[in-house]
């Protein structure tokens, strides 16, 4: 398929099928793409939408989320996972009111300096709040050009780390509207979900590809557990212990990290949310 098709093929489905619905997508305010942006990360849209709404009416602004308690974050957080994701969209909020006077930055190199915002958010903040036409692969974008221009290279094992992004932004960059990219990259986006529900994944075929681990058992789930129940009030070692059933040893790995991270701080041995 040549670019012009692809490019026919992608603005077809669009028309059609376009998620012109999505909150975010009726907004070009920077703070509030930045907000859906971190809450897409590896959570399903199904997920993001009751959340993205709550959390914008708790936290309206930039600087209002910036001066916001870290307890009153992490509590609405909940439910989306990846708490990490909350800690550095705080202090991202924090970096634009003290770094740039509340105002977001327009350059890649500025966006990129936030915490937790990295190509692929950048690209995002540029596209959609500025209409800045940028270069930058998401898993969707992944998906859709691997399928189109890279499906041969997909066929045997081996041949899947031949597939890196580096070969993809060439072809990023010359089929991006320039004129449009916000509606370009939602189509993109639109388009690689659908792929993804019909075919087999074929990110799968990429150098970058990862498989999410599960979270049931995990270590990931007890720091949610621990996190949850020091939300609700101050703990020790052992009030998590005797809650959560868990060996002493694998509460007090966890609290130690979470305090480095900052999401805990501790006082006596007692623990509570910053």
């Amino acid at each position: 398929m040549n670019t012009d098709q692809f490019k026919k093929t992608i603005q077809t489905h669009y028309a059609r099928y376009g998620r012109h619905d999505l909150p975010w997508r009726k907004t070009y305010d920077p703070y509030e793409i930045l907000v859906s942006e971190i809450m897409l990360q590896q959570t399903q849209v199904s997920r993001v939408l009751t959340k993205y709404v709550e959390f914008l009416k708790k936290f309206p602004t930039v600087g209002v989320l910036a001066g916001a308690p870290v307890a009153e974050v992490l509590k609405l957080w909940q439910g989306l996972g990846y708490n990490r994701r909350a800690l550095n969209l705080q202090r991202a909020a924090q970096k634009v009111v003290v770094d740039f006077g509340g105002n977001f930055p327009k350059t890649s190199e500025e966006l990129e300096s936030l915490p937790g915002v990295g190509q692929s958010t950048r690209g995002a903040i540029l596209a959609f709040a500025f209409g800045i036409p940028t270069v930058f692969i998401e898993i969707n974008i992944r998906t859709i050009y691997i399928h189109h221009f890279f499906s041969e290279k997909g066929r045997a094992g081996k041949a899947r780390a031949l597939i890196h992004d580096r070969n993809l932004l060439p072809l990023i960059e010359k089929t991006l509207d320039k004129k449009n990219p916000r509606d370009w990259y939602y189509a993109l986006m639109d388009y690689g979900v659908y792929l993804k529900q019909t075919l087999p994944n074929p990110s799968r075929k990429s150098a970058h590809h990862t498989t999410q681990s599960t979270f049931k058992g995990s270590n990931r789930e007890l720091r949610s557990h621990i996190l949850k129940e020091i939300l609700k009030t101050p703990q020790t070692v052992e009030s998590l212990h005797a809650r959560l059933h868990k060996p002493i040893i694998a509460i007090d790995t966890n609290l130690r990290a979470l305090e480095k991270e900052g999401f805990v701080q501790s006082t006596s041995g007692i623990y509570k949310i910053q």
